[in-house]
């Protein structure tokens, strides 16, 4: 459906009502993200009870942070194959069942063990849940409105771990953390909506009938192996788009995943107070991704990058260790705004550096490599923290720094195989 002028900004580009004649999928890829999130940042909350608990430091809990970045790499890689292989819109499906069954599970252990295997699970139902609905996203609305839809459904993602701040601050202090795990059974609901108001991909079912017509017209060729696929990949542009997530994910890893550790133990806010800087950081976010997404039509994805990553190493000292409660706060919303608008822009970033018989899978391996980058900061923060006199802060900001440093060298380049997609 084209992009109708009665939907565009004044300057003739395309404002966020152009999405509407595509809400059904918009959607569910904004709710998908959402439970995701909420799901997610439930752990980074517990954190501290769980260490309680189980009678083990923070830094032994960083290997559940890298066990779920495994599990996020095996669903991105693994369910790019399965979308490119059986549609887009089961691939959703199975994701969404995936990671709430886990994220339910992970309420019942009883050992840094047990909790290692059902967050790896958790991980791949996670990144196979992106992957999916991403790459449907990106497949189902015109070219004009990728970068605001990218926008909108990243923007689940704040609203997910605001959410959790919230649930936290009125959960924890009377039902323990457990609970706030079995709540994330709740997600599975959203399956019924996909399976009854979501479309599949217009791409993929016009590359199926494709595949259809020359198999009619010639011989049956076996289908290409996963492998076969990946080794599509292997040019400038699929190395940039791997480089650049790998590194951005460590850097938003090491930003925020102990943030309300530090919250908790350095700055001695009890779980309601904490829910005030969280909510800040992530209405920050929420404005920083429409931001972004509005400025990427006009400005490039680029630049925008790069003046968002440069904000994070501005901002990041004052967001981890500053101790006026204002500045605190301030910095909470302006940096959440520049770190996470950022992620407004992926899906359309990385969907322009992959072929349309590849892309989910190609999309599916650059945050696969990304899942990495955040286990690294997930074992590597908590672990730097004894040898550093600023401790868990000043591990995560020498993590943020070099980070962002390299995410904005790396999209200086523009490799000739990107695509205007």
């Amino acid at each position: 459906m084209p992009v109708s002028a009665s939907s565009s900004s004044p300057g003739g580009r395309p404002g966020f009502s152009a999405l509407l004649p595509y809400w059904q999928v918009t959607l569910a890829a904004f709710s998908g993200w959402f439970l995701d999130a909420f799901d997610q940042t439930t752990l980074m909350f517990t954190l501290p009870d769980i260490a309680r608990d189980f009678g083990c430091t923070l830094a032994a809990l960083g290997s559940v942070f890298l066990a779920q970045a495994l599990g996020r790499a095996v669903g991105n890689t693994g369910w790019g194959w399965l979308s490119d292989r059986f549609g887009r819109k089961p691939a959703f499906t199975l994701g969404i069942l995936f990671f709430a069954l886990f994220a339910a599970l992970t309420g019942t252990t009883h050992s840094i063990t047990t909790l290692v295997i059902t967050q790896f699970l958790f991980g791949i139902g996670f990144g196979g849940e992106w992957t999916a609905s991403a790459t449907l996203l990106m497949e189902s609305v015109p070219g004009p409105l990728r970068p605001l839809a990218s926008a909108t459904m990243m923007a689940g993602y704040e609203i997910g771990y605001m959410a959790a701040a919230g649930a936290q601050a009125l959960i924890l202090p009377h039902h323990g953390w457990r609970v706030m795990f079995f709540i994330g059974l709740l997600p599975a609901l959203l399956i019924f909506f996909i399976r009854f108001r979501v479309k599949e991909s217009p791409l993929w079912l016009a590359a199926q009938e494709e595949k259809k017509r020359q198999h009619d017209q010639a011989p049956a060729e076996p289908a290409a192996s996963f492998w076969q696929t990946a080794r599509q990949f292997w040019n400038g542009a699929a190395f940039q788009a791997i480089a650049f997530m790998c590194f951005l994910e460590f850097q938003k890893a090491a930003l925020y995943t102990f943030y309300p550790a530090i919250l908790r133990d350095n700055h001695h806010l009890s779980p309601q107070l904490i829910f005030w800087p969280v909510a800040l950081y992530c209405l920050g976010s929420l404005a920083g991704k429409i931001l972004c997404g509005a400025l990427a039509t006009r400005f490039g994805e680029g630049l925008v990058m790069r003046v968002a990553l440069g904000a994070v190493m501005l901002l990041i000292i004052p967001f981890l260790t500053a101790g006026p409660w204002a500045i605190l706060l301030a910095s909470a919303f302006f940096i959440g705004a520049a770190a996470s608008g950022i992620y407004a822009l992926v899906p359309h970033y990385l969907s322009q550096r992959f072929p349309d018989a590849g892309r989910s899978a190609g999309m599916g391996t650059s945050y696969a490599v990304g899942s990495l980058g955040q286990g690294v900061a997930g074992r590597l923060v908590p672990s730097l923290a004894p040898l550093l006199a600023g401790g868990l802060p000043a591990s995560a900001i020498l993590c943020v720094l070099s980070g962002s440093f390299i995410s904005l060298g790396i999209t200086v380049f523009r490799p000739k195989d990107v695509q205007d997609f």
